[in-house]
């Protein structure tokens, strides 16, 4: 039963680091835009760059049309 507690208690701890380790990533800057057009049309345009603790920039672009019915 002890040997089952230990081998649980270093499970725990190694998943915990390696979670701190790993690190979440951050926003580096975000722009929203909409627009409507003289017929309804509602364009939205997302831009959003994340930087992640290893050093990598993504950029995401994220454009939505919609339309009237």
């Amino acid at each position: 039963m002890k040997k089952h507690v230990i081998i649980v208690s270093m499970a725990l701890s190694v998943f915990g680091l390696s979670v701190l380790l790993v690190g979440c990533d951050r926003q580096v800057s975000s722009e929203k835009s909409t627009s409507v057009s003289s017929d309804g049309t509602v364009t939205s345009k997302e831009k959003t760059v994340t930087k992640s603790s290893d050093g990598t920039v993504t950029k995401t672009e994220d454009s939505k049309k919609t339309t009237s019915p």
